[in-house]
C-alpha cells in the first residue's frame, strides 16, 4: 500500500506493519477473533472482508474463481515469469497445471499447506520423474506467488524431490548398437537420416527435429535448445554431411517422415523406436546422446567443450563423462605399466647361464 492510497479503512478492519515492514490488515468487531485479511484493493479482499462481517465461514470456493487455486494459476501464466520458461517447460507445467486445476481447482490457494503438496508428491511417487515435474510446477507458482506478495509462506518450501531411481537412466548406445542399426538402414533412408543427426549432433529430441538448412552456416549448425535456451555450435562433420547429402530431409528440416514433412518430437521418438526394434536394438533416441558425449570425451574433448557443444550449464553432466572416460584412460595406463612390469626383461640375461 503506498502513501497516497486512502487512509480510511471500512469498518472493523485495522492495519499495521510487521517486523518486516510489510503492510498488513486485519478484520475484528469489538472482542471477537482477529482475523488476518488480504491486501486492501485487491478482489480478494473484498471477498473475505464480507465473509467476516456477515459472520459467513471465509470463503473457500471463491465466486467466479477469485482467491482459488484455478485463479491464482491463470494468472501466473499471464506473467512474465512463467513466459520466460521455455516452450518445453511451459507445456510440461501445462499438463500438471491442468490435472490440478481438474481435482483442486476450486481450493483457495491460501489453504494449500506443505501437507498439501507433499500428498500431491506421494499421488505421484509410482513415477519419480512425474512426482518431480509436479514439485516444478508448484516451486514455481508459489515462489512467484510469493514474490507477488499473494502469500506469506511457500508451502513448497522444503519439500524435497524424491530419490531418483537405482540407474543410469535411458541405456546408452554401444558401437555395437550404431552398427546394427546402420546394417538395417541403408544410405538413402530416412531412418539412416534420423539416426545420424542424433549421433553427430548430440541434440535431444526437441531440438533434434527442428534442426535444418537454415540453422547451418559455414559448415557449424547454430540453435537455441528447447530445454535451457542455450545458444549450441555443432560443427557439421563430414559423416553427417555426407549422410544429409544423400538424404531424403526436408526443406525446414533435417528429419521428416513419410510425407517428407517436419515430425513433433513425440511422434518422432515413436517412430525412431520402432526402427531402433526392427534393427534389433532394444533402446531409443535418449540414449543416443549418451554415446555422443561418450565418443567426444574418450577423444580428449574437455568438460567445457562438452559443456559448448551439448549445451549443459554447471558442470555436472560434462563432468560425468569426462571422469568417466578419464578412469577407462587411467585403468588402461595401468594395465600397460602393470603388464611392462610383469615382462620378461630379455636384455639383461642372467648371469652364469649361457645365451642360446
Amino acid at each position: 500500500m503506498t502513501d497516497d492510497m486512502p487512509r480510511k479503512l471500512p469498518p472493523f478492519v485495522t492495519r499495521e506493519r510487521s517486523r518486516h515492514g510489510k503492510l498488513m490488515f486485519y478484520f475484528r468487531r469489538g472482542k471477537g477473533q482477529r482475523v488476518r485479511l488480504p491486501m486492501l484493493g485487491t478482489p480478494e479482499f473484498d471477498i473475505e472482508y464480507h465473509a467476516a462481517l456477515t459472520g459467513a465461514a471465509p470463503v473457500r470456493k471463491a465466486v467466479v474463481g477469485v482467491g482459488s487455486l484455478r485463479w491464482l494459476i491463470a494468472r501466473y501464466r499471464d506473467g512474465t515469469a512463467y513466459r520466460g520458461l521455455s516452450e518445453a517447460t511451459r507445456k510440461q507445467r501445462d499438463n500438471i497445471f491442468k490435472g490440478v486445476v481438474e481435482t483442486a481447482g476450486d481450493v483457495a490457494y491460501r489453504a494449500v499447506t506443505r501437507k498439501k503438496i507433499m500428498d500431491g508428491r506421494e499421488a505421484r511417487a509410482a513415477t519419480p520423474a512425474q512426482a518431480r515435474n509436479f514439485l516444478d510446477a508448484m516451486r514455481g507458482l508459489f515462489r512467484w506467488a510469493l514474490d507477488a506478495e499473494l502469500i506469506e509462506i511457500d508451502p513448497t518450501a522444503g519439500v524435497k524431490n524424491p530419490p531418483r531411481p537405482k540407474g543410469d537412466g535411458f541405456a546408452a548406445w554401444t558401437e555395437d548398437d550404431v552398427i546394427a542399426y546402420e546394417d538395417c538402414w541403408a544410405e538413402g533412408t530416412k531412418e539412416r537420416v534420423w539416426l545420424h543427426v542424433l549421433l553427430y549432433t548430440g541434440l535431444r529430441r526437441g531440438d533434434a527435429v527442428t534442426v535444418g538448412k537454415q540453422h547451418v552456416r559455414n559448415g557449424v549448425a547454430t540453435l537455441r535448445t528447447e530445454k535451457t535456451g542455450t545458444e549450441v555450435n555443432i560443427p557439421i562433420l563430414p559423416a553427417l554431411a555426407e549422410t544429409l547429402a544423400i538424404g531424403p530431409t526436408g526443406d525446414l528440416a533435417f528429419i521428416v517422415g513419410e510425407n517428407g514433412r517436419p515430425l513433433t518430437k513425440e511422434t518422432f521418438g515413436n517412430m525412431f523406436r520402432t526402427a531402433c526394434n526392427a534393427a534389433g536394438v532394444k533402446k531409443s533416441a535418449h540414449g543416443v546422446r549418451k554415446i555422443g558425449a561418450t565418443r567426444a570425451a574418450e577423444a580428449g574433448v574437455t568438460m567445457r567443450e562438452l559443456e559448448a557443444l551439448f549445451g549443459w550449464t554447471g558442470g555436472t553432466m560434462a563432468s560425468l563423462y569426462t571422469k568417466t572416460a578419464d578412469r577407462k584412460r587411467l585403468a588402461m595406463q595401468a594395465s600397460e605399466k602393470i603388464g611392462n612390469a610383469q615382462r620378461p626383461n630379455r636384455g639383461n640375461p642372467v648371469r652364469g647361464k649361457s645365451e642360446l
